[in-house]
Order: C-alpha cells, then structure tokens, then sequence
C-alpha cells in the first residue's frame, strides 16, 4: 500500500483533479482509496435520519451499515484532539494507492494543486514533501516539475512514482511532532 498526498489552498481544484484522477488511475488496475481533511465542522449525516439520532442521543460511534457499504462516524470527545494523519492511514484497509487531499502541512509526500485565479501563493517553500506541483500557469522557478493542470496521465505518473509505503510513512509521521497549520500569507 502506498500513500501520495495532493494540496493546495481551498478553491484550487484538488476534489476537481481527484475526481478525473481516479478514474485514470483505476483504468490503469490500480485500486484507490482516498483521506479527505476538512477544516470546518462536517456531517455525513442528516437529521432525521436514525444514525444522526443515535449521534446527537450521545452514541461516541454509530456505525451505518448495509449491503453495499458501512460508514462509521466518530464524535471526539471535548478534549480529545484530531488524530494525526498516520493514524488515519493506519486504519485503511489495504488498496493499491491511497490518495490525502490535504493536510498540506504534514510530511508525506505529495503533488501541489496551483491555480493561479485562486489569489494564494505556491505551497513549494512552505509546505513540506512537495514533489512535483500541477498548474494552471508557467512556473519557471519551482523547484520540482510542474505539469499542466489538465494533463491527467502525467498527474497519474507522477502520483504512482512519488508515492510512498504506507507503514513506512506512518511509522515516520509518528515520530514526527505535529505540524502547525499553513496559512496563506496575507498581501
């Protein structure tokens, strides 16, 4: 199992490229799994709904299940803080290539996602483990390759090539400290 990470700041087209990503890389027989990093409060659950009732009754874990898939949600309790990224991969069950779309400031390698139109500056610099960084735009001074946004096989390429052993980087990331969190500079 190997991990590569894709980030970039909010609005510049990570879930986008995710979703054409993919597709190419399970055409090619590689079989994905994804972790997501939301900064705000989330739900996958909606009132009404049985699982939101055992949740907001008190459940600390409500796991949904049926035919097709299970989801388990998970509240933390006041005190407890976001579990680290290792040991959200840990808890993957085994695929080909695993897929973080975010957590920008954490060590594993990844391909930084730049547009342009955003406003915000290139990650390269700030954000550690960037390997290669796919654009909208030239640019000429990165210090690793840039691909065009919308070239897909190559982003493909490039995921399979940088990405890492899985018990490997989560055994690194444990010994590493927390990182603080990457904030755009302001203009």
């Amino acid at each position: 199992m190997r991990v590569i990470g894709l980030a970039g700041w909010s609005g510049a087209g990570k879930t986008t490229l995710l979703a054409k990503l993919i597709p190419a890389l399970v055409a090619r027989g590689v079989e994905v799994s994804t972790v997501k990093h939301a900064h705000h409060a989330f739900d996958v659950d909606h009132p009404g709904k049985d699982s939101h009732t055992h949740r907001t009754a008190g459940a600390r874990e409500v796991l949904v299940a049926s035919g097709r898939r299970f989801a388990l949600m998970r509240e933390y309790a006041p005190n407890e803080e976001e579990p680290p990224l290792g040991a959200l991969l840990a808890r993957l069950t085994p695929v080909d290539l695993v897929i973080v779309e975010g957590f920008k400031a954490w060590g594993h390698p990844k391909i930084e996602i730049f547009r342009a139109a955003n406003g915000k500056p290139p990650l390269h610099g700030r954000a550690p483990a960037v390997r290669a960084i796919a654009s909208d735009v030239a640019l000429p001074d990165a210090p690793v390759p840039v691909v065009p946004l919308d070239d897909i096989d190559a982003i493909a390429e490039i995921a399979l090539r940088e990405a890492v052993d899985r018990d490997a980087l989560v055994a690194d990331l444990a010994r590493a400290a927390p990182p603080a969190r990457l904030k755009p500079a302001r203009a």
